[in-house]
């Protein structure tokens, strides 16, 4: 029987997979065993937080997250797209996901496109996507270059079409919104 890419992500496997940007290494996001596979196959500092991949604005409720009418209204100009925008948790929710935000108190949180992505996070439920690449060195353009970062310290490779160009990034953290990255 074969076993799809949704059921590994299920069992907490991480696998180098074309996001709507980026190759990434995804995991699930609710699986703490998943996210530090990650961080050792990427060699990243434990203090500097992954994003967080979503199928839906409503996911954000996993995570604490409630939105204001503004930001919401903020949400829906930019998602679904490729830019990803750093929210704040709701105070009893930072210790359940320090494993993700890393002591901030915060994710980054993008809602793609892509169809086959979405596809896959309606089946997986959030999935972290960290570009694929060891922390330091330029991001994977083909599966080639991926399987030379992280060899078998990944346990699958999908192929598939990229844009090769990473997401805008959007602070929703104070007053007003800041880009943090263009």
């Amino acid at each position: 029987m074969k076993e799809y890419i949704s059921d590994k992500l299920k069992k907490e496997l991480i696998g180098v997979y074309p996001t709507d940007t980026l190759y990434g290494v995804l995991g699930s996001a609710l699986s703490k065993k998943a996210v530090e596979k990650i961080y050792k196959a990427k060699k990243r500092d434990e203090n500097v937080p992954f994003l967080v991949l979503i199928s839906k604005i409503k996911d954000l409720e996993i995570f604490g997250i409630s939105l204001s009418l503004e930001k919401e209204k903020l949400l829906k100009k930019y998602w679904p797209g490729k830019v990803t925008v750093v929210l704040p948790l709701y105070k009893k929710f930072v210790s359940k996901f320090t494993y993700i935000h890393r002591g901030k108190g915060t994710i980054a949180f993008r809602f793609p496109k892509k169809k086959s992505l979405i596809a896959l996070l309606n089946k997986t439920g959030p999935l972290v996507a960290p570009s694929a690449n060891i922390s330091g060195l330029p991001p994977s353009k083909n599966l080639k270059e991926a399987k030379a970062y992280f060899g078998d310290s990944v346990d699958f490779y999908v192929a598939g079409k990229i844009s090769k160009k990473a997401s805008k990034i959007i602070s929703l953290v104070g007053e007003k919104p800041e880009i943090l990255r263009k």
